[in-house]
């Protein structure tokens, strides 16, 4: 958080991580990856660097270790109306070793429908069951990467998200569409 030792926090972070090669330092509130990046372990001053500049612009900062299975299966997002499951997509990787991080107002993506897994449904619906709100909600995006046993995990849970991937599954808007007029 902003007013936090930088320095300090990612000691800890890598102390409690010792095998994860790379670090991803992001924004706490973002949108497309900007202002996301992958460092490797090693350039600590770089981590140091990259934090700071965002907590000097008083952002909370997410740090997180790298999940090296991202790269081959890449990230899995879950989306839900009205607590309902719609569809899914896969996103490849996006965040390289050794580049920057997007300056633009969102990173180039590559997106493609996806069947979920039984066990990515079954972490989703654990997620959204934890969320403290009046259920179920409008909208949720669950979005999931495969940690180094091959097991889901939750990366991020979205509940205000511009774009609902209309173009990847059959139905997408007619459904979002009913459940937003069963609310009203």
């Amino acid at each position: 958080e902003p007013g936090e030792n930088a320095a300090a926090v990612i000691d800890a972070l890598l102390a409690m991580h010792p095998a994860a090669r790379d670090i991803v330092v992001k924004p706490a509130v973002g949108a497309g990856s900007r202002d996301a990046q992958r460092h490797a372990r090693n350039n600590r001053y770089a981590i140091v660097a990259h934090v700071q500049r965002l907590l000097d612009a008083n952002r909370s900062v997410l740090l997180q270790p790298y999940l090296e299975r991202v790269d081959e299966h890449g990230e899995t997002a879950l989306l839900f109306f009205d607590g309902a499951f719609s569809h899914a997509i896969r996103k490849g990787p996006l965040l390289k070793r050794g580049e920057g991080s997007t300056t633009g107002l969102y990173a180039e993506e590559t997106i493609e429908p996806r069947t979920p897994s039984a066990d990515e449904l079954a972490v989703a619906q654990r997620a959204l069951a934890a969320i403290p709100f009046e259920q179920p909600l409008l909208y949720a995006r669950v979005d999931l990467i495969r940690d180094d046993s091959g097991a889901p995990r939750l990366l991020e849970l979205e509940l205000v998200e511009p774009s609902v991937f209309v173009a990847h599954a059959d139905g997408v808007a007619e459904r979002f569409a009913q459940a937003i007029l069963r609310r009203i």
